[in-house]
């Protein structure tokens, strides 16, 4: 196949895959939950996290219109208390199911997790993998799922979240000038940052009439300046934090793996991103792109480009498993003698 037509397959598959992500995110709006100190939200009014998301809910229920007078009716009260009963029952039967949703996403591995010291403090800041978009539990992708496993092993860490959708390395070098951003950071042990995909993502909306490789090796090392940047910023405002950058992977592969441009493109940044990290002495670099690539499971979302709860689980599971200040000890397990 030539190259012209291979660019022309790759720009009309990245296009309409973009497109059908746009809509299907925009008719998905995730709704996110507070986990320990701030899980999902924003340091501004466009940062999400999660204690301005639970203001926000509060504010929309006080300027709800006020609720109709009720009239007591004498003759209707046994019905009433019929609908009442229906309606507590209904209730309880979606309590129960969200409990039940919630409760498979309670621990992301078999085994003991041990802390190397007595209490830690996380940030986690980046794009919609932060946020915890996609995930249908809404209980915060890979940070609440961390945040539960540390709870169920009796395990000190607080976790603040500064996902924020759509986010880009020029954007996150912003944000980490705000005070808020900045504060959480001076006081943490461990930073977790996902970026990175929407900076391929743009390249793909501005050149989608004109889409080839090339573009993306022209992009990279200015994508590689930015992100030396951010952990140069970080470093400079606590130098004694670890840092670990999270890879991405390519959401297509499912439906698009023969097209191997695309995994090329992914493999080649992630590359990259981790050469970076080399470069520090407290910056990790954690890969999740071979988790997604020919899954046997259903790892992404409804709008099939974000991970689901399968996918956020495996993605704290890796997490876990590389971050020097904790241990992963496997399940002992006993048989009976007789």
């Amino acid at each position: 196949m030539g190259r012209l037509k291979v660019t022309i397959i790759i720009a009309s598959l990245l296009v309409i895959c973009f497109s059908l992500y746009l809509f299907l995110s925009n008719s998905n709006q995730t709704k996110q939950v507070d986990v320990e100190v701030s899980l999902n939200g924003a340091a501004d009014s466009n940062e999400m996290t999660g204690k301005s998301q639970k203001k926000e809910e509060t504010v929309a229920e006080d300027e709800s219109p006020e609720k109709e007078e009720q009239v007591e009716d004498v003759s209707g009260n046994i019905e009433d208390n019929e609908e009442e009963e229906v309606a507590d029952s209904e209730d309880n039967k979606l309590i129960t199911i969200t409990e039940d949703v919630r409760e498979t996403v309670r621990e992301a591995v078999d085994g003991v997790i041990r802390l190397f010291k007595k209490d830690l403090k996380v940030v986690a800041i980046g794009d919609s993998l932060t946020q915890g978009i996609g995930d249908e539990t809404e209980s915060g992708g890979y940070v609440g799922i961390l945040n539960n496993t540390f709870e169920d092993n009796n395990i000190n860490i607080t976790i603040e979240n500064y996902g924020k959708r759509g986010n880009r390395t020029d954007q996150l070098l912003k944000r980490l000038e705000k005070k808020e951003v900045a504060e959480s950071i001076q006081k943490a042990n461990i930073v977790i940052i996902t970026i990175g995909a929407n900076d391929i993502m743009k390249i793909v909306r501005t050149n989608f009439t004109n889409l080839n490789i090339e573009l993306f090796n022209q992009e990279k090392p200015e994508y590689l300046e930015r992100l030396t940047a951010i952990f140069n910023k970080i470093n400079e405002v606590n130098p004694n934090t670890n840092i670990y950058l999270v890879g991405f992977y390519n959401p297509f592969d499912r439906y698009f793996g023969d097209i191997e441009e695309l995994q090329m493109i992914v493999n080649d940044w992630n590359e990259s991103s981790k050469s970076v990290t080399e470069e520090f002495d407290n910056v990790n670099y954690i890969p999740i792109s071979d988790l997604f690539s020919h899954s046997d499971i259903e790892l992404l979302s409804d709008d099939q480009f974000h991970p689901n709860t399968s996918g956020y689980k495996l993605i704290a599971k890796r997490i876990l498993e590389n971050m020097e200040e904790v241990s992963v000890e496997p399940a002992v397990i006993t048989e009976d003698v007789e």
